[in-house]
C-alpha cells in the first residue's frame, strides 16, 4: 500500500513538472515569434520591391505608384509590429497563418503540400541516426582500440568532415553508374503524380536511401563519438565494478548501468536534432530535388515572403521547445538523480 502511494506521488510530481513546462512554452514561443517576425523584415526592401526587381529583369517596369498600391493590397504598408499583431490575432482566433505572396495561396496550403514528405524524411532520418549511432557507440567503447573501433572512428570523422551536398553528388553519381538511376527526387516520374499504392511506397523507400544517408550521416557520426566517450567514462565506475563482483552477466551489466547513464547526453540532443534535420536538409534537398520544406523556406526568405517564412520559422521554434520537453522527460526517466528533483517540488 505504501509503495503504491509512493508511486502515485511520483506520477503526480512528474505530471506537475510536465504541466509547468508546457505552460512555460507559451511565453517562450510568443517571444521567439516576435524576434522571428522582426528579423525577417530587417533586410532592405520587402516582397513588393523583390517582385518589382524580377519584373524589371523580365522587361516589365513597375512605377512607384504601382508598388505603393500593391503594398496596400497586400497590407504591407503598416509598421512591422502592426503586421505582427494582425498575424498573431489571425493565428490565435482563426488558425490563419497568412497568405503566401510568392505561391499565391494560403500559407497552410503551401505547408500542407510539403509537410507530409518532410516529416517522413525527417523521422526516418532520426530513426536511422539513433538506431545506428547508439549500438556502434557501445561497440566502440566495449571494443576500444579494436579494428572495428578504428574503422567506425574513421568513417565517423569522414562523415563529419564531408559536406552534405558533396556526399549527395557522389552517391547520385555512384547510383547512376551502377544502377542507371541517380535517384533524384523522392519518386520516379511514373509515380510522382500517381495515387498511393504499394509500388509507390517501395519507390519512395528506394529514393529515400540517399537523402537519409546524406542528411543523417553527420549527426550519426557525431553521436557515435559522444556515445563512445560516455560509455568509456561509465564502464569502470563503482556501480559497474560492484555488479561484476556480484556475478551479474556482462550483457545485463552493460545495459542496466553504463548504457543507461551514457544515453543522457544522447537523449538531451533530441530538441535540436529535430530542427537540425529539418534545416540541415535544405542544401541536400536542393541538390537532390527533394519536394520537402527546406527549399520552400529558403525561397520564401529570398523573396521576403514573410508570412510563409515566419510560419515555418515559428514551427521550427515550437518543434525545438517540444523536443526539449521530450528530452527532459526522457532524462528524468533515465537518470535517478534527476528524478529526485521531483520530490522537492
Amino acid at each position: 500500500m505504501a509503495a503504491s502511494n509512493e508511486a502515485g506521488r511520483k506520477e503526480s510530481k512528474m505530471l506537475q513538472y510536465i504541466l509547468r513546462r508546457i505552460i512555460l512554452v507559451i511565453p517562450v514561443v510568443i517571444f521567439i515569434s516576435i524576434i522571428v517576425f522582426y528579423i525577417i523584415q530587417l533586410p532592405a526592401g520587402d516582397y513588393v520591391s523583390n517582385y518589382a526587381a524580377k519584373m524589371a529583369v523580365a522587361g516589365d517596369v513597375m512605377t512607384q505608384q504601382d508598388m505603393d498600391e500593391m503594398r496596400v493590397s497586400l497590407k504591407l504598408d503598416q509598421p512591422w509590429f502592426i503586421q505582427y499583431l494582425v498575424w498573431m490575432k489571425n493565428i490565435i482566433l482563426h488558425f490563419d497563418f497568412g497568405y503566401s505572396f510568392s505561391y499565391n495561396k494560403p500559407v497552410m496550403a503551401v505547408i500542407q503540400q510539403y509537410m507530409a514528405l518532410t516529416i517522413i524524411v525527417s523521422l526516418v532520418t532520426m530513426a536511422f541516426t539513433y538506431a545506428v549511432a547508439i549500438p556502434i557507440g557501445i561497440y566502440c567503447a566495449v571494443r576500444q582500440y579494436s579494428l572495428g573501433d578504428y574503422i567506425y572512428s574513421a568513417i565517423g570523422f569522414l562523415g563529419m568532415a564531408t559536406p552534405h551536398f558533396l556526399l549527395a553528388i557522389i552517391l547520385m553519381y555512384l547510383s547512376y553508374v551502377y544502377f542507371g538511376d541517380p535517384l533524384l527526387g523522392l519518386f520516379s516520374s511514373e509515380y510522382a503524380n500517381a495515387g498511393w499504392s504499394m509500388n509507390k511506397v517501395f519507390d519512395l523507400l528506394k529514393h529515400m536511401i540517399i537523402p537519409v544517408l546524406v542528411i543523417g550521416l553527420a549527426n550519426t557520426a557525431e553521436l557515435i563519438r559522444v556515445m563512445r566517450g560516455q560509455m568509456l567514462d561509465e564502464l569502470n565506475k563503482p556501480n559497474v565494478v560492484t555488479a561484476r563482483s556480484k556475478g551479474l552477466s556482462e550483457t545485463k551489466i552493460l545495459l542496466k548501468y553504463p548504457t543507461r547513464a551514457a544515453l543522457n547526453p544522447i537523449v538531451s540532443t533530441i530538441g535540436w536534432s529535430l530542427t537540425s534535420i529539418f534545416t540541415g536538409s535544405t542544401i541536400t534537398a536542393i541538390v537532390l530535388n527533394l519536394p520537402i520544406q527546406g527549399p520552400v523556406m529558403y525561397n520564401a526568405l529570398l523573396a521576403q515572403d514573410m508570412y510563409l517564412a515566419g510560419t515555418w520559422l515559428l514551427f521550427m521554434a515550437v518543434l525545438t521547445v517540444i523536443g526539449t520537453l521530450i528530452s527532459d522527460i526522457l532524462l528524468a526517466w533515465l537518470d535517478p538523480k534527476i528524478r529526485t528533483e521531483f520530490r522537492g517540488m
